[in-house]
């Protein structure tokens, strides 16, 4: 019988959450930075030094800060899996019994489950324990460099937006520009990361635009203030 193998968005959750979070964090953080500098008065050739330091920061940041994290969740697997492989080299009738007892929670009757718990140990029994007792799958399991890789890049490209309207915008418009340029930047990013996801794009958008809104609204009046004192 031929194999019927069908692609499922939920494949795109490691890179996908990754992409999102790092464009996501590249425009506000930046645009950020930016609006709050320019708020306080600042030349153009400060708010272009003050968003390449931003952009490459955040990027280096990005990148150890999701290696670091999701290489936590990589040895926490392996720890478990080494445990598991010990247990099934130890106890693989109690391993066994443990298995067909996963199979009888999701309504397989008890001989049955048993019988399709033998042949699975037999098959791939660190497997069958992996993906049925642990959840670790080829679809969740950690993959640091890629979190990591995939991070900065995206956090590049998001920073990379501001960096520009900070570059071309005219003097007396920077702080209203940056700010509309980057919620539109936003907002397209919502709708592509629910469109990537397989989600309505309503609630997405709305969410990243009224997070990065308040987020310039903050470090804009920040900036005002700094500007106003100094």
């Amino acid at each position: 019988m031929p194999h019927h193998r069908e692609s499922h968005l939920v494949a795109r959750i490691g890179w996908l959450r990754a992409a999102v979070l790092g464009a996501n964090d590249g425009i506000v953080s930046t645009a950020s930075l930016i609006i709050g500098v320019a708020a306080s008065g600042a030349s153009r050739s400060s708010l272009l030094v003050s968003g390449i330091a931003g952009l490459v920061a955040g990027a280096m940041s990005m990148a150890a800060g999701e290696y670091v994290s999701v290489s936590s969740q990589s040895d926490t697997e392996r720890a478990d899996l080494d445990r598991e492989r010990q247990e099934l080299a130890t106890q693989s009738e109690a391993e066994l019994d443990e298995l067909a007892g996963f199979y009888v929670e999701r309504g397989v009757e008890p001989d049955l489950a048993r019988s399709v718990a033998a042949q699975m140990m037999a098959r791939d029994a660190l497997g069958a324990h992996a993906r049925d007792e642990l959840h670790i799958t080829e679809l969740t399991t950690a993959r640091p460099v890629t979190a990591a890789f995939t991070s900065a890049a995206t956090f590049t490209a998001g920073a990379l937006l501001p960096v520009i309207l900070a570059a071309i915008l005219p003097a007396g418009v920077t702080v209203a520009g940056e700010a509309v340029g980057s919620i539109l930047f936003l907002a397209l990013l919502g709708w592509i990361g629910a469109r990537a996801g397989g989600a309505s794009p309503a609630r997405p958008v709305l969410r990243v635009v009224f997070w990065g809104a308040l987020a310039m609204a903050i470090t804009a009046g920040i900036g005002r203030l700094v500007g106003a004192s100094v």
